[in-house]
């Protein structure tokens, strides 16, 4: 029962190339840094990924994204990193954008092995209809384009059918953990990192405190150990290495 790994680079050793991975965070509030950091060291390529956003040019999963480690990415927001722009609008990256509650219930419902839902998100765009442009060719038209999805109406309102992720490895920042993978998120942080925790066959935390079993009250458990394999101790230099994209102040 004790999932805890020496570093990070152990914890991320075995991921290969092409291998689907659900990361946590939102922006840069609980992301995984030092495992991100630790797999551009270990070069594996042709990653997919499954994450709210991909990071800002040069923290989180924009490391990854830079040296065009990534392939495809299912997300939600991408405004804030010109790397992921520039890379889709010149065909280099396939991305798959989707409503942020569907990504969210798309990972939990993974997760909770529901291999798929009905949700009314999207109707009556291009989200349900297709068309959207997944991956461009060099020359600015359209390579590959979202499928329509499947309708069903229910109460007299139209719904989507979305189906459920679950990948190959999972990636994720906590508080607080203890050697058995029970996981306590704080915070900002508690953003999607539960939910890319259930969705990865292999979920790997880094977390800001190790305790031992026992140490945490169970009703203040965010995630079981049942959904997490490793577990990798920040150094107090790590922990503390957090970061925003846009700080504001009054003048």
């Amino acid at each position: 029962m004790n999932k805890v790994r020496d570093n990070a680079a152990e914890a991320v050793a075995d991921i290969p190339d092409g291998a689907s991975l659900a990361v946590g965070g939102f922006g840069l509030s609980g992301v995984p840094e030092v495992l991100i950091r630790a797999l551009h060291e270990q070069d594996a390529t042709r990653l997919e990924v499954v994450s709210n956003n991909c990071g800002v040019d040069g923290r989180g999963l924009g490391i990854l994204l830079a040296a065009g480690r990534i392939a495809r990415v299912t997300g939600s927001y991408v405004g804030e990193n010109k790397e992921f722009a520039r890379q889709y609008l010149a065909g280099e990256l396939e991305v798959e954008l989707v409503p942020q509650g569907t990504l969210a219930e798309r990972l939990r419902a993974g997760g909770a092995g529901i291999p798929a839902f009905y949700t009314p998100a999207g109707v009556g765009t291009q989200v349900a209809d297709g068309g959207l442009p997944w991956r461009y060719a060099p020359d600015g038209t359209v390579a590959v384009a979202s499928p329509p999805k499947e309708t069903r109406d229910f109460a007299g309102r139209t719904h989507i059918l979305e189906h459920a992720v679950t990948t190959d490895y999972a990636l994720v920042r906590a508080w607080r953990g203890d050697r058995h993978g029970n996981l306590v998120f704080r915070r900002a942080a508690a953003n999607f990192n539960p939910l890319a925790a259930m969705a990865g066959r292999v979920t790997v935390a880094e977390v800001e405190e190790l305790v031992e079993p026992g140490e945490l009250y169970p009703d203040e458990v965010h995630l079981p150990g049942i959904y997490v394999q490793r577990v990798v101790r920040l150094s107090p230099q790590e922990a503390a290495d957090k970061q925003i994209e846009k700080r504001t102040v009054r003048a």
